[in-house]
């Protein structure tokens, strides 16, 4: 083995002292040879990109960097770009900077989506659980209201045909557009996951046009109702003697009032009236039916951000009315039904609406009655 090794080991040691020659020339001429500085003739060096850069000139210096492009998108909502589309934001891809209440100063879209997931979705769900909990537990310590006065069978006429009619179709667009509008702020949490993607995409399809069907309805029969309730919603002294004892809610009695009481009209002003005009005129803008409005994104996005902020505030306040018209109270839905309520009733509930009804100040018919109409029959009695 020892004699394999040794003749093998010479002839490596021969090729690298035969190699170190020609290496050790090229070493030596190239300590010899000038230093390479600069670039080879004819060469150009691009130029140096620039901020202000338009895509063509940056093509030339970074090829692949759209830079320009997308700094041109973004400013688009300072300076539109061009487009042969018709409308008056065509050109803007991506809105100005802009800052909504609650939300920080970013773009405009960015600014309004921040608001809706981060204020209005949340803090308007926790308003409605916390109401409908609220009912619950006074419902479970107080039951239904009244009930104490007797049924003399004497009738009183509380609500004409014209007054049942606007509100029943009031309140019937109100539903619709309350479902509709829940399921399509708040359907993703607790629908979704149950009825999946498909199911859903279609539910919240046929939500959105009853919706935008019975919105106008909800507007027309909303106009009626204030106009038709409005005299017997001004306040009065009562009301504040009312109001100073909470209505007799944590009493044995309640506490006289008028036609309505002063938690009925504040529920008039400020559950019907108030958030109802900018329900519909936001509403309005939103369908594209008032001329000059609705055409930028900007207004659109107010006119969302106040036509679901009112919505909650409304469908709040109405909970509580839709609970006292129901279970909340006795005799409360047959009035709205038949339009009459028992002399025993409107005493005990509005003993100064009573009074001026016995006292001939108002009458107790106040609609003409149709002759094949069947009179009014009295209630069961109650009792005590």
């Amino acid at each position: 083995m020892s004699k394999l090794i040794r003749p093998l080991g010479t002839l490596l040691l021969a090729a690298a002292l035969l190699g170190a020659g020609p290496a050790g020339a090229q070493t030596a001429d190239a300590a010899s040879a000038p230093a390479m500085t600069g670039a080879p003739a004819g060469y150009v060096a691009p130029a140096e990109p620039r901020p202000d850069d338009t895509a063509a000139e940056r093509s030339k210096s970074q090829p692949g960097n759209n830079a320009p492009v997308w700094r041109a998108v973004r400013d688009t909502g300072a300076v539109a770009g061009y487009t042969s589309l018709p409308g008056v934001e065509q050109g803007v891809l991506i809105q100005s900077m802009t800052q909504y209440p609650g939300s920080r100063l970013t773009t405009a879209g960015e600014a309004w989506r921040q608001v809706r997931n981060q204020w209005i979705i949340p803090y308007g769900g926790s308003l409605l659980l916390i109401v409908a909990l609220a009912i619950g537990l006074f419902y479970w310590r107080k039951g239904a209201l009244g009930g104490h006065e007797p049924d003399t069978g004497r009738m009183i006429e509380r609500f004409t045909p014209l007054e049942r009619a606007a509100h029943w179709t009031n309140a019937t667009a109100f539903v619709v557009l309350a479902v509709s509008g829940i399921v399509m702020a708040f359907g993703k949490f607790f629908l979704l996951p149950v009825l999946g993607h498909t199911l859903f995409g279609w539910l919240t399809y046929v939500l959105k046009n009853a919706h935008n069907f019975a919105g106008p309805l909800f507007a027309v029969s909303l106009t009626v109702v204030i106009l038709i309730f409005v005299k017997d919603n001004i306040a009065s002294r009562a009301d504040f003697v009312w109001l100073s004892k909470a209505g007799g809610l944590f009493g044995k009695e309640e506490i006289p009032s008028h036609r309505f009481n002063a938690g009925e009209k504040g529920m008039f002003w400020w559950g019907v009236t108030i958030p109802g005009v900018f329900i519909v005129a936001s509403g309005l803008v939103l369908d594209k039916l008032v001329p000059g409005f609705g055409e930028l994104r900007s207004e659109m996005q107010i006119a969302h951000m106040v036509h679901a902020a009112a919505a909650m505030v409304m469908m709040a306040i109405l909970m509580g009315h839709i609970y006292m018209g129901t279970l909340g109270m006795k005799g409360a839905y047959s009035a709205m039904r038949t339009g009459y309520v028992d002399e025993g009733w409107a005493k005990e509930h509005h003993a100064l609406w009573y009074d001026d009804v016995k006292a001939g100040k108002i009458p107790a018919q106040r609609s003409t009655p149709v002759a094949s109409s069947v009179a009014p029959q009295p209630h069961a009695s109650r009792p005590a």
